[in-house]
């Protein structure tokens, strides 16, 4: 039975009132509930979003007797209709599932392929040297639909039918626009009003709505019905298929119905780094989750617990590590058919980082470092770091029979490529703007071909049992800011709220932007040793996060200060 609304109240009040809590789970660094905000506790399933009506959702879900997955997908057809700048069911979906039965985490990747169309010679012929990053060009097929389907066939328990019904609900009937992403919203105004559909959608009135007022998606909530009908067919092959395939068409793009009904998601194993006995699990490519491993691996060598949290040692150990990655990342990381053979194995390896960590001058910033692999590196590297394109969601679940799901999905710019799809409410994505067209690349445009991707969830695992689910969202900002977050749960010994809380930097381009939490001895530190520091503020994305203690059976939540997310748990 549906719990009423007073009793989600209890949850609430249950949950934000931990602090009364005595109890201290496990004997791990992170374990510790003080902090400096304290992290709700929950035994029966817990949910971070960014949110809050998505993580009720998905609350709702758990206490009705659903699962993780159940409660995950539930939570991200939430978010695609009420933070839309920064997700979409025309968007990419990457996923990691512990699955407690098997006692395995395993990786979905549902991004789209490039249009077959999409061949270095089309884009000559165009008289293109550069990706366009909006527009009908950077329209891949989009993979959210297919990886909904996908868990739940998989590890959930109920249809897709019933999961979406709390989005279509809120796209019809609408819902209050928090401040954060009417904010996002209005700043991609001239993006939406250069497109006429995009504009009738979510341009009410010519303008962006505002902080506080009601915003409804008629054409989306049919969309959604239709698939929650049909099933995810509707969306690559009937109806919705179609009216896509026919508006790339009026404009001159690539995508076509062969291309949407050739899409299948498809299940990888994760890669996976020990980071000082914790098991640290991301995606492969064609996403850059190993450029966190790398980075973890070249810290592992320092005692970077004894440098101090945000010290100057620390922020430029990291800021280097971060650029030796990145160097790679450049080289390398394509669609992981195109990527030099054996490269992956390589770059996250412990011994290639013992080779590479005496290049960090713990004195003196690099400008730059080369790519590190000898083999098959016979393309020039192409630095993306100055395109901060990568407006995401992420979301983790957690129920009380030990699933647990890291889930990230997004359209790549604010409003993805800027298009709305005919009259389905839908806004397509501009993933394709992560190509190049730098002749011999591995990422460089191809026909059905998957482009560099910043996608990355995560998990850490203690002993072979989940420990703490999290990402962060912002583009390139995501590896980056992984392994801080996992440097300041095992190292420094953070709770799972004040590690996402606790100030980051992000390395961007020649500069190292960092936030205003950061001290200004520490800043000038930095700036002796050769950093150019500017302010993060904006730049170094949201964290959610669950950890699950072992011993104690708790779930403990994160969400978030920079967001409008909630964690939430019974």
């Amino acid at each position: 039975m549906r719990p009423s609304f007073p009793a989600l109240i209890g949850v609430l009040v249950l949950v934000t009132s931990s602090s009364a809590q005595t109890i201290v789970p496990g004997d791990r660094p992170a374990g510790n509930i003080r902090g400096t905000r304290s992290a709700p506790l929950a035994r029966h399933g817990m949910i971070a979003t960014s949110q809050s009506l998505a993580s009720v959702a998905g609350l709702r879900v758990l206490q009705e007797g659903g699962n993780a997955i159940d409660a995950a997908i539930t939570a991200a057809a939430v978010l695609s209709v009420v933070e839309p700048s920064m997700n979409g069911i025309g968007g990419d979906l990457f996923a990691l599932v512990y699955d407690a039965k098997s006692r395995k985490v395993y990786g979905l990747d549902s991004s789209g392929r490039s249009s077959h169309l999409a061949t270095p010679a089309e884009f000559a012929r165009r008289a293109l040297t550069r990706m366009p990053e909006d527009g009908p060009l950077p329209v891949d097929v989009p993979g959210v639909i297919e990886g909904w389907s996908q868990l739940l066939s998989r590890f959930g328990t109920r249809p897709l039918s019933q999961v979406l019904q709390p989005a279509i609900g809120y796209a019809r009937e609408g819902f209050g626009v928090h401040e954060i992403v009417a904010g996002d919203w209005a700043a991609s105004a001239k993006k939406l009003s250069g497109d006429p559909a995009a504009a009738n959608t979510f341009l009410p009135g010519g303008r962006a709505p505002r902080a506080g007022e009601l915003f409804q998606n008629e054409n989306l909530a049919k969309s959604l019905e239709l698939i929650a009908k049909e099933g995810r067919d509707a969306f690559y092959k009937g109806a919705i298929a179609k009216a896509i395939a026919g508006d790339m068409k009026s404009r001159d793009g690539l995508l076509d119905l062969e291309d949407l009904a050739a899409h299948q998601a498809e299940w990888l194993e994760p890669i996976s780094t020990n980071y000082r006995g914790y098991d640290v699990f991301e995606m492969p490519p064609s996403t850059q989750g190993f450029v966190a491993l790398e980075m973890l691996n070249l810290m592992e060598g320092f005692d970077v617990k004894a440098m101090g949290h945000n010290s100057a040692d620390y922020l430029h150990l990291v800021a280097e590590a971060k650029k030796i990655a990145f160097a790679d990342r450049s080289a390398y990381l394509a669609d992981r058919d195109f990527m030099p053979k054996g490269a992956l194995r390589t770059l996250i390896s412990k011994d290639y980082a013992t080779k590479r960590r005496p290049e960090i001058d713990m004195a003196k910033a690099h400008a730059s470092y080369a790519a590190g692999l000898s083999d098959g590196d016979t393309s020039a590297p192409v630095d993306f770091a100055g395109r901060d394109l990568g407006d995401t969601i992420y979301m983790t679940v957690a129920d009380g029979q030990g699933n647990v799901v890291s889930l990230i999905q997004s359209l790549f710019d604010s409003f993805g490529a800027g298009i709305v799809a005919g009259d389905t409410g839908i806004t397509l994505h501009n993933r394709g703007a992560g190509f190049v067209l730098t002749p011999g690349h591995p990422n460089q445009i191809g026909p059905g071909k998957r482009p560099l991707h910043t996608l990355v969830p995560a998990m850490i695992l203690k002993d072979g049992r989940p420990w703490v689910s999290f990402g962060v969202m912002g583009g390139d900002n995501q590896g980056q800011a992984h392994a801080q977050v996992v440097a300041n749960l095992v190292d420094f010994g953070m709770n799972v709220r004040d590690a996402g809380d606790a100030a980051r930097m992000r390395h961007m381009g020649a500069n190292l932007a960092v936030e205003s939490g950061i001290e200004a001895e520490v800043r000038k530190a930095l700036e002796l040793r050769g950093h150019r520091i500017t302010d993060a503020r904006g730049f170094v994305g949201g964290y959610q996060a669950v950890l699950i203690d072992s011993k104690t059976g708790l779930l403990m939540g994160g969400s978030d200060l920079r967001k409008d997310g909630l964690a939430i748990g019974w």
